[in-house]
This record gives structure tokens, C-alpha cells and sequence, in this order.
């Protein structure tokens, strides 16, 4: 049995049992602070019965115009509790809050192109490749990103996921 409920400050003492996955992103104390100051809404975690940090996500709402979307920074699954839907269950509010609440044309983020099983999972989740982001992930495991993205009832002709022929650098990016 689990809750889902809205990330809060003291989480940040207690969520290391997610975030050392080698495949996690993980951000300066500062960085996770701003995100739940300015899109609260976009950060959830996952608790057990037992009060243990199960899985969180963490997210935001950027960009103008057509390309108006929410953003996954951040999605991660504790070790101990993968495979029970819990990525699912963190997507679709993400999902919720980005298309209810902001009126996004779509959801985007970025993975690893080798992170196969990442990749399939989104894949089952709805999103596809947008474009190959050349050397996004820096540092001696310098690596290639996929933009995955998700077109949202608001991209009504989903103008927003047809992929793009050629890949960018991270300097080309209209939002990082």
C-alpha cells in the first residue's frame, strides 16, 4: 500500500534510497528547493505505509506558444519498489497537472539513449522520439539524449511530436 502525495522540503532528508540509481539525475539541494517553490504541483512522491520514500518525480511548465509543455526533469523508482506501476502512476499526474491545470500542448523530457528499458517504458507510457540531443548528458559518461515527447488534447492536429530529420546540441535547445 502506498500514497501518492505532493513532495515537500523535508523529503529532500530522506529520498538518498532513490536517488543513488546510476541512471537518477540528481540536482544541488538549491535546484530541488526551487522546483517545489515554483511548480509544486509537478513535484510527487510516492510513500509506504511504513513512511519510506518510494519513487518521486519533479517537473515544470515552460516555454511560449505552441510549445507551451510540462517538462519531466526528473522520474525515479526506488530499486526495491519497481514494477508496481508506481512510474505509471507519477507520469499520469504530471500528465494531469500539465494538461488540467496548465493547458500544455504536450510533455517532454529527456533519456538516455542507452537506457533501453527507460525507453521502452515511455514508449508504453505514449511518448516518442521527437529529436537526438548530441552530448546532452555531460562528463566522463558523456552520452546522447532522446527528447521524448507526448502530445497533450490541447495539440489537437499533435504538431508537437512529429520528429525532427536532424539532431541538435544542447545549445539548440529552446528550453533547457
Amino acid at each position: 500500500m502506498s500514497i501518492v502525495r505532493r513532495f515537500v522540503a523535508r523529503d529532500l532528508f530522506s529520498f538518498n534510497n532513490i536517488n543513488l540509481d546510476p541512471l537518477t539525475e540528481t540536482y544541488s539541494i538549491q535546484s530541488y528547493l526551487q522546483y517545489l517553490s515554483i511548480w509544486p504541483d509537478f513535484f510527487t512522491v510516492a510513500e509506504s505505509s511504513n513512511g519510506k520514500l518510494m519513487a518521486y518525480i519533479m517537473g515544470k511548465a515552460e516555454g511560449e506558444g505552441e510549445l507551451w509543455h510540462g517538462h519531466v526533469s526528473a522520474l525515479t523508482v526506488s530499486p526495491d519498489y519497481r514494477r508496481m506501476g508506481l512510474a505509471r502512476d507519477l507520469m499520469d499526474i504530471l500528465e494531469q497537472v500539465s494538461d488540467k491545470m496548465n493547458d500544455c500542448y504536450f510533455v517532454d523530457l529527456f533519456v538516455r539513449t542507452s537506457n533501453a528499458v527507460a525507453i521502452k517504458m515511455y514508449e508504453q507510457f505514449g511518448y516518442s522520439v521527437y529529436r537526438r540531443v548530441l552530448e546532452y548528458y555531460s562528463g566522463p559518461d558523456s552520452e546522447d539524449a532522446f527528447d521524448m515527447r507526448k502530445a497533450l488534447p490541447r495539440d489537437v492536429h499533435k504538431k508537437s511530436i512529429i520528429p525532427l530529420k536532424h539532431p541538435v546540441r544542447p545549445e539548440d535547445l529552446e528550453w533547457h
